[in-house]
């Protein structure tokens, strides 16, 4: 079982088990997550990972000497990489690592996560993939040096052919997931044994703690009064960080732009108000910082797909 391989924390709980599959609870103060996870092999977990949370701390400790394949589906996930940095995975992207350093806070910057993780236990893994498919050509171990020989994260970003082979595992029907899964692990191992890894691919985009700290504060100023409005050039004097950082550095955290984000920020606390109250369009308007109806309109059927009224009217 998985729960002999890793030390997953006193923060994480089992909520139900059966022969195939066990679903692990992680929950504090910000919220939940849920890791449900399948042995595809012995020695090989398939787990996806669903948080609707802040943050959590991890007190994950491998028994054994460990790989991970990480796959973000959707939302962000940050990670402490050590000496003052940041590492964010996003929307497609792909992380890989030897498990060593899953222990720490991690934060979830869009508040939710969304993907899928496979660990192996690398001798027990070579044993049984060599059984199930004589000559498998794959090393795990020499996997491992190539994408972790630094002992850091290595970080794919957005390649459309890992896009394919994860885009299958999220939509398998039950009836087939068992097999299905171990197709899928071998492919993916196989594809990445035959990855060649270009010199620009080595690059991490890391963050730095001071950049971080600043734009997560910007981000708790522009949303907490949405009624006021600030010029890009007003945060950047405010928090004192250049604008190219300040624009580079939103981005990794969150994702998109300052605009993009307040924008959207400001059509779901709208979507909110018109659920949740009866206050007419035009007031719901000017409590996300719109001064005409019209334009507060727009914006919100351009984010929501619907127009106040209608969205307030499709509301069961």
């Amino acid at each position: 079982m998985m729960e002999d391989k890793v030390f997953l924390g006193q923060n994480v709980s089992v909520i139900c088990k059966d022969n195939d599959c066990t679903v692990f609870q992680m929950k504090d103060e910000t919220g939940e997550g849920l890791m449900t996870t399948y042995k595809v092999f012995p020695g090989v977990y398939l787990m996806y990972n669903d948080y609707h949370m802040k943050s959590c701390i991890s007190e994950f400790k491998p028994h054994c000497n460990m790989f991970s394949i990480n796959h973000c589906n959707e939302g962000r996930m940050e990670w402490d990489v050590g000496d003052g940095a940041y590492l964010y995975l996003r929307e497609g992207d792909l992380k890989i690592d030897n498990c060593n350093h899953h222990t720490g806070n991690y934060s979830f910057p869009l508040t939710h996560y969304h993907g899928i993780s496979i660990l192996l236990c690398l001798e027990e893994a070579t044993k049984s993939l060599n059984s199930v498919l004589y000559g498998f050509p794959v090393d795990l171990i020499e996997l491992q040096k190539k994408y972790c020989d630094n002992k850091k994260s290595y970080v794919i970003r957005g390649e459309k052919s890992i896009a394919h082979i994860f885009s299958e595992l999220y939509a398998v029907p039950s009836k087939i997931k068992k097999y299905y899964f171990k197709i899928k692990v071998l492919e993916l191992l196989l594809y990445l044994s035959a990855l060649e890894l270009q010199d620009e691919e080595l690059e991490r985009p890391y963050f730095y703690k001071t950049q971080v700290e600043k734009v997560k504060a910007m981000e708790k100023l522009i949303t907490s009064d949405l009624e006021t409005h600030y010029t890009l050039d007003q945060l950047s004097a405010r928090f004192d960080i250049s604008l190219t950082s300040m624009k580079t550095c939103f981005k990794g955290v969150y994702g998109t732009s300052i605009y993009a984000y307040l924008r959207t920020y400001r059509m779901n606390r709208a979507a909110v108000l018109l659920r949740q109250s009866k206050d007419n369009i035009a007031y719901i308007a000017g409590c996300v910082g719109y001064d005409s109806p019209s334009k507060f309109a727009y914006a919100f059927k351009s984010i929501m797909g619907k127009s106040p009224l209608e969205y307030r009217k499709s509301i069961v």
